[in-house]
């Protein structure tokens, strides 16, 4: 019997986690709770799980922010930038972190190529593993998958910001009761 499309993509998932280190989960963690506040950004679907990560913060009752949000205040010195990038090369992305550089803020980033240029101005790295279309010419891919563009990134970026959320929980003592009651009531 042929496996399911949704078996194939959570075994590929479970295939792959283990290439993600505890250790720079944990990395993430202590930056986020060093952080006066905390800025989120990423393009495309890399964005989105980056967003859905910005909301648990917010749940947890962290300092964040989605950057081009309206309501995004200035980043400054001993803030922390999150920036979400397959490629490591997202240009609009490069910008946002040589501005946090320049003005004293950490920059962190999920990537699957951490030597490339978001990873090389980063403090701290959480190495994902993926494929996509927009590596260098004679780059391998940390994995191959049988899902398309970047979907393997995208889906284990949103595992790890979960991953991370549930470090936090456990080194802060929260409970979900604790962040829901920060939930929006205005849905």
């Amino acid at each position: 019997m042929e496996a399911t499309k949704l078996k194939m993509i959570t075994e590929e998932l479970s295939r792959y986690a283990g290439m993600v280190t505890e250790e720079s989960v944990r990395e993430m963690a202590e930056a986020v709770k060093s952080a006066k506040r905390i800025f989120l950004a990423g393009a495309g679907r890399s964005g989105l799980a980056a967003r859905g990560f910005t909301n648990r913060l917010l749940h947890m009752g962290f300092d964040v922010h989605f950057v081009g949000e309206i309501s995004c205040p200035p980043i400054g010195e001993g803030d922390l930038i999150i920036l979400g990038s397959g490629s490591g090369t997202t240009q609009s992305l490069v910008v946002m972190g040589e501005k946090a550089k320049r003005v004293g803020a950490k920059i962190a980033t999920v990537t699957m190529f951490p030597t490339h240029m978001i990873g090389e101005m980063s403090d701290v790295i959480v190495t994902v593993p993926g494929s996509t279309p927009k590596k260098a010419e004679g780059e391998k891919n940390l994995a191959e998958s049988v899902q398309p563009m970047g979907n393997l990134f995208e889906q284990m970026s949103w595992l790890v910001y979960d991953s991370i959320i549930m470090a936090l929980m456990e080194d802060l003592g929260q409970t979900a009761e604790e962040m829901m009651a920060r939930h929006t009531n205005l849905e």
